[in-house]
């Protein structure tokens, strides 16, 4: 994941995206989303980075899954700390109101897709979103999961 996030090694993307794919095939219902959305980069971050991980991997398992792929009816309008760099406490407010989507999404089934999930907050403030433009179901496709031991975080007294 660091290769592709950080070295912009865009090839690895496909790889992570047939990972994703095997287990998603493997513990999908029959019932199938109506459409996949990455998780939004703030245009800031975009331009330092020059791509969208989420964007890589979910246009191509859209493909794969002759799902429709909509990497532009959200938007992140706040540009926020990296999630890693705070304390779990802090990440959920860091989040709030970060997001703005703009697309009818009523009674349809929308699958987020992500690269790393840590505590779930980013997750949950876009899936608000997405609520409120009437998603009835929300699926999270999440390439890997980091595990609490390995979370970096700061001690309470900070606080």
């Amino acid at each position: 994941m660091h290769a592709l996030k950080y070295r912009q090694q865009l090839a690895i993307a496909p790889v992570l995206a047939e990972l994703l794919l095997e287990t998603i095939q493997h513990q999908q219902a029959t019932e199938q989303p109506d459409l996949v959305i990455p998780m939004p980069l703030h245009p800031k971050r975009l331009q330092e980075r020059g791509f969208n991980q989420a964007i890589e991997i979910g246009r191509h398992l859209s493909h794969r899954l002759s799902i429709q792929f909509c990497h532009d009816s959200c938007k992140r309008i706040k540009n926020t700390l990296p999630q890693v760099e705070l304390p779990w406490k802090m990440r959920r407010n860091n989040v709030k109101k970060a997001f703005i989507c703009n697309q009818n999404l009523s009674g349809m089934h929308v699958a987020i897709v992500d690269d790393v999930m840590t505590t779930g907050a980013t997750l949950n403030e876009l899936a608000n979103q997405l609520r409120k433009q009437g998603a009835c179901k929300i699926t999270n496709w999440i390439v890997t999961r980091a595990q609490k031991e390995h979370f970096w975080m700061q001690s309470d007294y900070f606080f």
